[in-house]
């Protein structure tokens, strides 16, 4: 169990969440109830560790992942159990997720008794622990390299499975504001710690979820406010560049010495997906701008050829774009053109099969990766709905071959 992908999965089923249906014994809210205790419990154990095995209620043997080349086993600190744990990757965004599905479920029902009653509470405050321990750079006032309170080591054959510097990462300043995050939303390592979408996502659901702290704990609630606004104003700060060709915009990482990493990968965070998260309106100018990068050659992870345009990823490589991309481009797309392109794509990129991939060979529509992948079918599912709101007369066209 991924938190940010089972978080992610049930956004799909938030429109009927508010259902006299969906308040029944088995209903969806239900299931929501079930997502959001499970994924408390298992932050308030490890809170850095991003996915796990089942439940021993669920009577389902754990299993455990296949290394590459070694048949060591990660090696992590803080210590996990792997009969828990299914793969301890730090990605600030997964704790993002279980904020985004606590507001979700808030926001349309209202139950405030249902997070009085379990460990919802004790969760957020592990988090903002995590948050305060993730906020200090590699150095102390005095040159003393600090220790890491996590760190992650695998033997790996691709970059992407590496954290350098003996499992810290890449250096980072401290005090800026900003949350570190070793890994991204698709499970890549980071390049530079401070990752700017996951920081937005972070701030922006911390700050919602104030409203459920309010009537718990409102020392906790004020901290939770304090801290997303110091991470909103250190983004505005450390999380803007000047691009030769598109002016001011975000950047994916930064390390907060002057460096930063521009480009954007499909999965969610994403810099596309700004306006999707609630942070920035799409009329935003340094969103708008962001995204002129993100969907051009500019990003160096922007696949195109005659079967996709879409934002890809260092995860699965260039050349393979994510439909999840188009998804995201048409979501955060007022131009009835654009959204009517990124239909006409993600429509003929299933090779048949009538479900979205995981990734699309942008020159190939046959060469793909996962059959379907549920995140991403879940989404679409999101994007139709949405156009029903905004767009509806552009659903009435035929997109059949």
């Amino acid at each position: 169990m991924w938190l940010r992908d089972s978080a992610n999965q049930l956004q799909s089923y938030k429109p009927i969440l508010g259902l006299r249906s969906a308040g029944k014994a088995n209903g969806i809210a239900s299931l929501y109830r079930g997502a959001i205790n499970l994924q408390a419990r298992y932050i308030r154990k490890y809170p850095y560790c991003n996915s796990f095995q089942p439940p021993p209620e669920a009577k389902i043997p754990p299993k455990h992942a296949k290394r590459d080349i070694s048949k060591r086993a990660d090696v992590v600190n803080p210590p996990y159990d792997p009969n828990v744990v299914f793969e301890c990757k730090y990605e600030l965004d997964s704790l993002a997720a279980f904020l985004q599905l606590s507001w979700d479920y808030f926001e349309v029902t209202r139950d405030l008794d249902f997070f009085l009653k379990f460990h919802w509470a004790d969760a957020v405050k592990t988090i903002l622990q995590l948050a305060r321990d993730m906020s200090n750079g590699t150095y102390g006032p005095d040159g003393q390299v600090l220790k890491s309170p996590y760190t992650w080591i695998r033997d790996a054959n691709s970059a992407t499975e590496v954290v350098s510097n003996s499992g810290t990462g890449n250096p980072v300043a401290g005090n800026l504001g900003l949350v570190r995050s070793f890994f991204r939303p698709s499970d890549d390592a980071t390049i530079f710690q401070y990752l700017i979408p996951a920081n937005m996502m972070f701030s922006r659901f911390l700050k919602a979820c104030v409203d459920i702290m309010n009537s718990i704990d409102k020392t906790v609630a004020a901290e939770m406010s304090q801290l997303a606004e110091s991470i909103t104003a250190a983004v505005n700060e450390h999380g803007i560049v000047d691009h030769p060709e598109y002016g001011q915009m975000y950047a994916y990482e930064v390390d907060g010495f002057g460096s930063s990493n521009l480009m954007d990968d499909a999965n969610i965070p994403s810099l596309l997906s700004i306006p999707h998260l609630g942070y920035k309106p799409a009329s935003d100018a340094v969103y708008k701008r962001t995204r002129d990068f993100v969907l051009s050659n500019s990003n160096p992870y922007f696949g195109f050829g005659p079967v996709l345009n879409a934002t890809g990823g260092p995860h699965l490589g260039p050349g393979m774009a994510w439909p999840m991309g188009v998804i995201m481009q048409t979501m955060t797309s007022d131009d009835d053109d654009e959204i009517v392109h990124g239909i006409k794509q993600l429509m003929a990129s299933t090779s048949g099969l009538g479900l979205i991939h995981e990734s699309v060979n942008t020159h190939d529509d046959t060469k793909w990766t996962r059959p379907w992948f549920a995140w991403a079918n879940g989404l679409f599912g999101q994007m139709i709905l949405d156009l029903v709101e905004r767009k509806p007369q552009l659903l009435l066209k035929s997109f059949q071959k």
